[in-house]
């Protein structure tokens, strides 16, 4: 039966053209919402990820990563003194403007880190050493700020909070969901930085725990000896993060629209060709009845169709996606391509086409045999 829909389709050229063009359509806006939106997502947390610690402080009620309250510096030492805890660091976020060499000021935000343990800062040097913001007024720059900052160099000079910083490193991969260029300095530069935090608050406290420690039970432990704070284990608190970008904001939402659209429109070409198919050779079908085919076997053909045309247009869209990642770089956008993406994608795929087929089998069930012998 597959055979007899491949050459229906190769008979329609033109339809079967043009129903395959909607499929690759839909599915490669489907590949392309679900890759930016995980990208997206990734992106949001993607300090935390990279960031060594099994366990962060945060301030009461924190909602996100990037809009969290100072907190007291001492905070470490009580974290420290837990049993099972193997290191703790402080780790500031926080914002702040920086001076454009055109003039203007641009929005950025601050990341305060230990430069010894390179806990908080980046994970990848494009230039330069993360070590090297150590004991004076130097900030390190992620190479995507330069879409908004213009061409930084390291050794160049600019006012971040109207003090003077000096580039001494480039960093990579760390790109902001909120879009707003990030740069790193040293813990104590940043304190002295932002006068609202102050020498003796933090805003993150981030803990190792030893090997053969129950990371959920020092978690637990913690959020009954510290007041006023909130504790959250790695994984935790990176899912807070995202979910708060996604559904707070309405940014989950509107993908998910999207995708439902691209969805529906695949969905409705495909039966429309099909069903349109099924009329124009409602008489072949009627000969096959005629025959003593069954009913099951013309399902066959008809299904047949839609799952060659969720065939073909999954894997068109698939290479088109997996080209496109770099375009989407180029633009300023993270494009996620995985593995379970890819299956997800598939099954959707397939219920689109093949559930689109289910209009010409209802078609097909009344077809009388005596059709043959009308005009």
């Amino acid at each position: 039966m597959l055979y007899v829909a491949l050459r229906i389709l190769l008979y329609e050229k033109l339809r079967s053209f043009i129903a395959l063009l909607g499929v690759i359509f839909a599915v490669s806006l489907i590949f392309a919402q679900m890759g930016i939106y995980l990208g997206l997502t990734e992106t949001s947390s993607i300090i935390i990820d990279h960031t060594r610690g099994d366990i962060w402080v945060t301030s009461k009620n924190c909602k996100n990563f990037d809009f969290s309250q100072p907190i007291p510096e001492y905070l470490q030492f009580h974290v420290l003194s837990t049993e099972g805890i193997q290191w703790v660091e402080n780790l500031i976020i926080t914002w702040g403007v920086i001076k454009q060499k055109e003039g203007g000021t641009e929005q950025v935000e601050i990341v305060g880190y230990n430069p010894d343990t390179g806990i908080g800062g980046p994970w990848r040097m494009k230039v330069g050493d993360i070590r090297a913001v150590k004991n004076g007024n130097f900030v390190i720059v992620d190479e995507s700020a330069m879409k908004r900052l213009g061409r930084i160099s390291v050794g160049d000079y600019r006012d971040v909070l109207w003090r003077r910083v000096k580039v001494v490193g480039i960093s990579q991969e760390v790109k902001s969901f909120t879009t707003a260029p990030i740069i790193f300095t040293s813990y104590r530069f940043a304190q002295k930085l932002v006068r609202w935090i102050g020498p003796d608050k933090t805003v993150f406290v981030i803990a190792k725990v030893s090997p053969g420690y129950s990371v959920k039970k020092i978690v637990g432990e913690l959020k009954k000896k510290l007041k006023g704070v909130d504790v959250y284990s790695k994984k935790d608190f990176s899912r807070k993060t995202r979910f708060y970008w996604t559904m707070e904001t309405g940014v989950g939402v509107s993908f998910l629209l999207t995708i439902l659209i691209s969805f529906l429109i695949g969905f409705l070409i495909v039966g429309q060709t099909i069903y349109n198919s099924t009329l124009e050779h409602i008489k072949e079908f009627g000969t096959l009845k005629a025959l003593g085919a069954s009913n099951l076997a013309i399902y066959q053909i008809i299904f047949s169709q839609a799952f060659i045309n969720a065939l073909l247009g999954y894997l068109i869209s698939l290479v088109f996606t997996i080209f496109s990642v770099r375009f989407y770089k180029a633009i300023g956008l993270v494009m996620v391509v995985k593995g379970w993406v890819n299956i997800l994608v598939l099954l959707l795929t397939l219920t689109m086409c093949l559930s689109s087929a289910f209009f010409s089998i209802r078609k097909v069930k009344k077809i009388d045999p005596a059709i043959l012998f009308r005009e």
